[in-house]
């Protein structure tokens, strides 16, 4: 099975792949590897860059910020009430705005545009010092490069100057990759963007360069 993954699919590619590995289902087994773009590291890389406003479009970090405490609070229990992390008016939408079924444009429209118009103090705290379910679950997430290593042809895209998914990502997973013994050059997709986005760029970009990699894999003699 080849597998790819953009942005978010790309972590979820990576968890993917490992599962092949390991014979989560012996109908199949990981012929390639090849995630785009993705949120490696939460707490080392992604969070961080989400804090310092310059690296990340402010909406955009605003968007992502809320998008991360909203989702992972009904998974692990970060905070009692959105008050403890959000203020008003926007605690009492933002389960509202992150339900899945909300216009992408319509959610914008309803944030803030700047982390300090977003968050409490509280708020601040919590992806500054995550709390015990939220460290807990950020160790996980971010462990999508750790503890493995691909046995398949592997190769890691990425674009310098992502202003969505910022390149610490991919150079932590390099990292922890090398730290287990395979060493990868990750490629980059050069200064493509789309509809103004580096990010969405690479979505172009990357899943091309995919496909042309997995199409000579294909054609290579099978032992």
């Amino acid at each position: 099975m080849l597998v790819t993954g953009f942005s978010q699919g790309a972590s979820a590619a990576l968890g993917v792949a490992r599962a092949l590995q390991e014979g989560a289902d012996p109908h199949f087994r990981l012929g390639a590897l090849a995630p785009i773009s993705g949120g490696y590291d939460f707490q080392h890389a992604e969070i961080p860059a989400l804090l310092t406003g310059n690296r990340v479009p402010p909406k955009l970090a605003v968007t992502y910020a809320t998008y991360l405490l909203v989702s992972w609070n009904r998974l692990h229990h970060l905070y009692d009430s959105p008050t403890d992390v959000f203020q008003t008016p926007y605690a009492a939408e933002v389960d509202r705005l992150f339900n899945g079924d909300t216009p992408g444009q319509q959610m914008l429209a309803a944030l803030p545009d700047t982390l300090d118009q977003l968050l409490t103090h509280r708020g601040f705290d919590l992806l500054r010092h995550p709390n015990a379910p939220f460290a807990k679950a950020l160790a996980t997430a971010d462990s999508v490069c750790a503890g493995w290593l691909p046995a398949a042809p592997t190769r890691l895209y990425y674009a310098t100057g992502d202003e969505q998914a910022v390149t610490a990502n991919t150079d932590h997973c390099q990292a922890q990759f090398r730290a287990g013994g395979l060493d990868l050059t990750p490629i980059d997709l050069g200064p493509h963007d789309y509809q103004g986005s580096r990010h969405l760029g690479t979505e172009v970009t990357g899943t091309t360069a995919v496909i042309q990699w997995f199409t000579t894999l294909n054609r290579q003699p099978r032992n």
